[in-house]
């Protein structure tokens, strides 16, 4: 069992999730029940992910959770895709928040290959 808490993978998708909620305070609120809500439902699955994964017992079951946090961000990856074909993201916010989903997803391949 792993303390989440300490997992460094953890503590960036955390702020990585409140930085999701700030931008997509600003999408239009036409948005607010369509792309808004799934960004922040993903970002919102990927810590949990981990976090839930660590109480698990053997590393295997953790590793599934740690697959569907990989999952949650390729989901996020599209989404911010498509806020950008739809112009409510600009080049440069793309840019940072895929640098830090980018980011996260090392981390969790990292990890997730030491488990195996």
């Amino acid at each position: 069992m792993h303390r989440f808490k300490d997992l460094e993978v953890w503590k960036k998708s955390r702020l990585f999730c409140s930085e999701i909620y700030s931008i997509t305070s600003k999408f239009p609120e036409t948005e607010k029940f369509g792309l808004t809500n799934q960004l922040r439902r993903a970002a919102v699955s990927i810590p949990s992910n981990i976090a839930e994964g660590s109480s698990r017992h053997s590393n295997k079951d953790f590793i599934r959770f740690l697959q569907m946090t990989l999952g949650s961000a390729y989901e996020i990856e599209t989404q911010l895709l498509i806020a950008y074909d739809l112009k409510f993201i600009n080049q440069k916010e793309l840019d940072s928040l895929l640098k830090n989903l980018d980011s996260i997803i090392k981390m969790t391949s990292k990890f997730k290959s030491t488990l195996q």
